[in-house]
């Protein structure tokens, strides 16, 4: 069964309502989001890049931190009441409009 982007932000939600703590602040939301991405970018050098993992290191995959990434991020629009799906459908409203002749686009039979 697929999630919609709503049902998703109430499971998160839920999730941390049960807590005291609530959500954190903008800004620490912020710093968790960066460190998540950090983590994410690691994990991309050692399977793309030029960087070897550690034989000590913990076994992580780019599935994981994309998870951790994304649920930072649902947290941080919850925080602040945003609807990641009307978020989305800003985005993509740009990318269609002001970016859509940006970009080669692929003709009718051209393979890519």
């Amino acid at each position: 069964m697929n999630k919609t982007m709503q049902e998703m932000q109430k499971e998160v939600d839920t999730y941390i309502s049960q807590f005291k703590e609530g959500y954190f602040s903008p800004l620490a939301m912020t710093a968790r989001l960066t460190e998540e991405l950090g983590e994410l970018a690691r994990e991309v050098n050692h399977y793309y890049g030029e960087k070897p993992k550690k034989s000590t290191e913990k076994e992580q995959t780019i599935e994981e931190e994309l998870g951790d990434v994304f649920f930072v991020l649902l947290c941080f629009a919850n925080s602040l009441n945003i609807s990641m799906e009307k978020s989305f459908d800003m985005v993509m409203k740009k990318f269609n409009t002001r970016d859509k002749d940006r970009w080669t686009r692929i003709e009718e039979g051209e393979e890519q």
